[in-house]
């Protein structure tokens, strides 16, 4: 990692954001959520942070802001990491959507839209993409009841919908 990179990063988008750190080598940019999206498209099209790998979260129970949302982000460039968080709480746990920015932010919010219930501003397909639909509830978030039983679908296979059984 350049070592100006940190403090770069720090002039142009930490004014805007609570705080910048190092943690396993990245830079890590804690920001409000409103910024969330602003902060992205400043380090993809100033940075050079131009491949989004991840965007999931983490459950905090019993704190005000009950779930922090996280994003990681490649320069294939300069080949290095930084990492995005921000907080959001359980009532209305939304932030923006990167979609105008990485097409495939819409597969990734959707999957953390289905295991942690944050909500997307702007992904207008947010239809479960590992689990099926009519599954209640989000699986990741700690106080999920790993007992609970899920409502059956029926499903039906037959010769013409398998050949291979035929």
């Amino acid at each position: 990692m350049d070592a100006n990179l940190p403090e770069r990063i720090r002039a142009r988008v930490v004014p805007e954001c609570a705080e910048l750190t190092i943690a396993h080598g990245m830079p890590v940019v804690v920001l409000q959520p409103g910024q969330w999206l602003a902060a992205a498209r400043t380090l993809r099209d100033e940075f050079g942070f131009d491949m989004l790998l991840d965007i999931t979260a983490v459950d905090w129970p019993g704190q005000a802001q009950r779930f922090e949302v996280v994003m990681h982000m490649y320069s294939t460039h300069e080949r290095v990491r930084v990492r995005l968080k921000t907080r959001v709480t359980e009532s209305d746990p939304t932030v923006d959507s990167l979609v105008p920015l990485f097409g495939s932010a819409a597969f990734l919010e959707r999957e953390c839209h289905e295991m942690f219930g944050i909500r997307f501003n702007g992904n207008a397909d947010l239809r479960p993409i590992l689990l099926y639909e009519g599954f209640v509830g989000h699986p990741l978030r700690k106080d999920y009841p790993k007992e609970q039983e899920q409502p059956l679908v029926p499903y039906l296979e037959t010769a013409r919908d398998n050949p291979r059984d035929a």
